[in-house]
């Protein structure tokens, strides 16, 4: 069984997604599977954005010009 898209890594994700593209685009596998791989490659580039969205948000902390500002926690909930 697949591992849930927000429990593989971004690099995992990105993988998975390359494979699912070059079937699809192969076009040589039925519909209802074509679907369910298209299906499958729509969450992983949900997760693979909200993994982004977050180091986004982590460098952006990190990189604030006040040295003396306390870092704040970021958001790491996957939705």
């Amino acid at each position: 069984m697949a591992k849930k898209p927000e429990n593989l890594s971004f690099e995992e994700s990105l993988a998975e997604l390359e494979q699912i593209v070059a079937q699809l685009e192969r076009g040589e596998i039925p519909l209802d599977d074509a679907l369910k791989q298209f299906e499958r490659g729509i969450a992983l580039v949900r997760s693979s954005q909200t993994k982004l969205e977050q180091a986004q948000q982590q460098v952006a902390i990190l990189m604030q010009p006040d040295d003396q500002a306390p870092l704040s926690s970021y958001n790491t909930e996957v939705e």
